[in-house]
């Protein structure tokens, strides 16, 4: 087996940073009691002002007096290192986040579907920043090395493993990642090193350190079994995104909602799956109001998404100031592709059916949008229905003459002295057991224009011509 490491060196920042539109402006996370604030994870133009990690929140206002800051929440870090194990699930099926700040996935089994290690690790990469994560990727042939090796130099791959243990042995006992700080106690020792350590008699070892630490030896050099707990994905999506201040208008909420698609695209893609309702909820300091889009069909298209909520959300009058985002999707059907030509001749301008039809629904209403079915009832202004959604079957249509393409919605007189008649009659007798007795004779007409007309006249009668629909 081969495991790669893939290293989240700011996790708890990178997830604040993403949903932010201004990232590189200076924001730290701030940790601790009110009268002992410190900062836990300062950004790139913070730490460029001279903050950093650990100091104390009254000398970090004595440096840099205006920068932003945010809460540190562990929840929230372990919440998006969950959500990360998910997206490392698409190119594994053994993953693991039981170690803070890391995912390890074994990659072996997936050279024959995703290509060589190169080909694999700068899909992780790519992939990561566009997600907005910084990183350090190593691999090696047991997940405890890979581990260490990502910490020592981002990059390294290691895939022998008599190699993996010539590189352990010249690792510093303090970048080895030992439990319960034994490294910095090894390091006070005067041993340096993995190979000093290695060449201690065992028995010593663990009376001094216990069994722990030989434990983590054996497994850092694949002499035991490392037993992970290995990552399974849940079968809903559920993401929030605090924005930090008051929020009174659609536009400030869109960045922060292209991130929450972009991540339930992210994780439909894992599952192999799509979306066809999902809730958008608004937070509010006190309750909360909740925007619903529902689709025809599963999608899993992050732009069309984004398009169609964004237009039910502009729809929402916003009472209250928004403070939160929440995107709760439970309803996450198979998704089956539309069938595309192998030699699609479709303009770049036009959209997919299925893409056009939920945009329109979003824009003009669920019920402006519908297909028709024929209906069994002769009379034109009944012969058809409303049908939603694509899943029912419509059948095919009963036979009858042919029928024009436009229909009046109300029949109008027909006043022409120079009609003639090209087919006809069509006796039509209907109704009477809903109180909308119908006895028509229907004939089509040209008109001294050369218009093809279809128009009735009262049975028998050959006068009085009513327009009902126009031929094409």
């Amino acid at each position: 087996m081969l495991w790669a490491c893939v290293l989240l060196p700011q996790l708890a920042l990178d997830a604040v940073l993403r949903r932010l539109p201004e990232p590189e402006a200076p924001l730290a996370l701030v940790e601790g009691p009110a009268q002992l604030r410190s900062l836990h994870a300062v950004n790139a133009a913070a730490a460029a002002a001279g903050l950093r990690a650990g100091m104390r929140l009254t000398a970090a206002h004595a440096l840099l007096p205006d920068f932003a800051m945010v809460e540190y929440e562990p929840q929230a870090e372990a919440r998006w290192q969950r959500f990360l194990a998910a997206w490392a699930y698409r190119h594994s099926s053994l993953v693991s986040a039981q170690w803070p700040g890391c995912l390890v996935l074994e990659v072996r089994a997936s050279f024959r579907l995703l290509g060589p290690w190169p080909r694999i690790e700068a899909r992780l990469r790519e992939e990561l920043s566009a997600l907005g994560f910084q990183h350090r990727i190593a691999l090696a042939p047991t997940p405890r090395a890979a581990h260490v090796f990502a910490g020592l130099r981002d990059g390294l791959a290691v895939n022998q493993p008599a190699a993996m243990r010539d590189l352990l042995a010249r690792v510093p006992v303090r970048r080895a990642r030992l439990p319960e700080e034994a490294g910095e106690r090894l390091h006070r020792m005067g041993i340096r090193d993995l190979r000093t350590l290695l060449e201690l008699p065992r028995d010593a070892v663990r009376r001094r350190f216990g069994l722990p630490l030989l434990g983590h030896l054996d497994r850092l050099s694949g002499q035991a079994d490392d037993p992970l707990a290995y990552y399974a994905p849940p079968d809903h999506f559920d993401a929030r995104i605090e924005l930090g201040y008051e929020v009174e208008s659609h536009t400030a909420l869109l960045f922060p909602l292209r991130r929450l698609i972009g991540d339930l695209c992210t994780y439909l893609s894992i599952r192999d799956g799509g979306v066809q309702r999902f809730v958008l909820r608004l937070e509010h300091e006190e309750g909360h109001s909740d925007v619903e889009v529902g689709l025809l069909a599963a999608e899993r298209e992050p732009a069309m998404l984004f398009e169609l909520t964004r237009n039910r959300l502009e729809r929402v009058q916003i009472e209250q100031p928004v403070v939160a985002l929440r995107l709760l999707a439970r309803e996450l059907p198979p998704f089956v592709p539309a069938e595309r030509d192998l030699f699609d001749v479709r303009s770049q301008q036009q959209l997919p059916w299925p893409q056009l039809r939920e945009r329109l629904r979003a824009r003009l209403g669920d019920e402006a949008v519908y297909r028709v079915a024929p209906a069994g009832d002769p009379r034109p202004e009944r012969a058809w229905r409303c049908v939603k959604g694509d899943d029912a079957r419509i059948g095919a249509a009963p036979a009858r003459p042919p029928r024009p393409a436009w229909l009046l919605a109300q029949p109008v007189p027909l006043r022409d002295s120079r009609l003639r008649i090209v087919s006809g009659p069509e006796r039509l007798e209907s109704g009477w057991w809903d109180g909308e007795d119908a006895r028509r004779d229907y004939y089509v007409l040209e008109t001294s224009q050369g218009q093809l007309a279809w128009a009735f006249a009262p049975p028998g009668e050959r006068e009085g011509w009513m327009l009902h629909g126009w031929f094409a």
